[in-house]
């Protein structure tokens, strides 16, 4: 084990609460036993509570620049019943009334008040997975491409807005030992079927429709917006506009990197999203083929308009219904982490490797490919040094949850 590790798990106190939190479990099967990879990932996320002065890093952040984050989540949580839980952890709406008015109330710019607001407001819980604190953080960026309403010239990539018989099933509708499960398909024939997968949709399934949304110039930009969940779009008129996610097709997501690693075209080492696209242009004669083996695809809609916030443009709008933060907000795996909860963040930077990246961070957003009990995905905002920095990154590391004291 490595020493920072047992420097960690040591640092919280041995009689310290102990809590078991798991995902749904699946439904019991007759058949054969469920494979290794299957099992592996039904983990439970076990917090252990610590207190502030055990946190490395802690004192060292600028906590004031994370109160406008915060209060975004804590709109969201006004707007629901005070007795209905914000998800599996971090109690009921109601429980964050009284940091969310005392958050409202901070001056801004003061980092000493904003640090004394989290810690006379929160408790702080190392999380683990099965008492496993090393977890592994990636990065995202809003990506941007150049498009046209209509297709002609080099736009001839479509973007596809959500099909109307794309069909979401919650699960748990159905059976409570289902709860937290979702399906995404379509009928046909009154029987409830898959969606296309991406290789059909790019094969033309849904062509003619008038699903186009907008056209744009690289089908490796294209599968990289997939990827991202959002993106700018600048158009042939010269105007920029924004999309965001709308829906998936319902199948999983499957890492063409490492795809690329399992062929031997790249190490696992060297794999990035920059050396990922680099071999993509490489060899367009096998680049269709690669990325349509990945059979999730996302669709998108058109974001109304720039957000506007202290005269800053604000990030897209994340899976909590909020602009997204750069440098600030986090994507979870929400099966075990509520959105809006604040998370001390430790892990490396990904262009320095060596240097410490610390800070308080809000869980405001998920991801196909974000699964675990200790898994992030760090928004880093648009341009290119955003884009640099969330290909590079594939940290270890570690966080806190940060729960209300009551």
């Amino acid at each position: 084990m490595k020493g920072w590790m047992i420097a960690l798990i040591m640092s919280v106190t041995a009689c310290a609460p102990v809590i078991d939190l798991a995902p749904p479990a699946p439904p019991s099967r007759q058949s054969a036993p469920a494979p290794a990879a299957a099992i592996k990932l039904v983990q439970k996320l076990v917090l252990k509570k610590t207190s502030f002065k055990n946190i490395t890093g802690w004192s060292g952040d600028s906590h004031d620049q994370v109160i406008a984050t915060l209060l975004r989540s804590c709109a969201r949580f006004a707007k629901m019943p005070a007795d209905i839980a914000i998800g599996p952890v971090g109690g009921v709406a109601g429980d964050w009334l009284a940091p969310c008015q005392a958050a409202a109330a901070l001056p801004a710019g003061n980092m000493e008040l904003a640090r004394s607001f989290f810690e006379a407001h929160f408790v702080p819980y190392l999380a683990t997975a099965d008492g496993r604190p090393e977890g592994l953080f990636t990065g995202y960026f809003e990506i941007e491409l150049n498009g046209s309403w209509l297709r002609k010239g080099v736009y001839t990539t479509p973007i596809y807005e959500r099909p109307p018989e794309l069909v979401d099933a919650n699960l748990g509708d159905f059976d409570k030992d289902l709860k937290g499960k979702r399906l995404s398909g379509k009928v046909v024939g009154g029987r409830f079927v898959p969606f296309d997968d991406r290789a059909a949709i790019e094969a033309g399934a849904l062509a003619g429709r008038g699903l186009e949304m907008i056209w744009i110039d690289s089908p490796i930009d294209a599968f990289f917006l997939h990827v991202q969940g959002s993106g700018r779009v600048i158009m042939d008129d010269g105007s920029i506009v924004r999309i965001g996610f709308a829906a998936r097709n319902g199948h999983a997501y499957r890492s063409i990197g490492k795809t690329l690693i399992d062929m031997g075209e790249l190490s696992r080492e060297r794999v990035s999203m920059q050396s990922i696209r680099a071999w993509l242009g490489d060899h367009p004669d096998k680049a269709a083929a690669l990325m349509a083996s990945n059979p999730s695809f996302i669709f998108f809609r058109v974001v109304d308009g720039a957000l506007k916030s202290l005269g800053r443009e604000q990030g897209p709008i994340g899976a909590q219904g909020v602009p997204l933060t750069p440098g600030r907000s986090l994507a979870v795996d929400r099966r075990y982490l509520s959105l809006g909860i604040p998370i001390w963040l430790d892990t490396t930077d990904p262009v320095d490797p060596g240097a410490p990246l610390r800070r308080l961070v809000i869980a405001q957003d998920t991801g196909s490919a974000i699964k675990g009990p200790v898994r992030g995905d760090l928004f880093w905002g648009f341009g290119a040094d955003a884009a640099t920095r969330a290909g590079l990154m594939k940290q270890p590391g570690h966080y806190f949850l940060l729960l209300p004291r009551k």
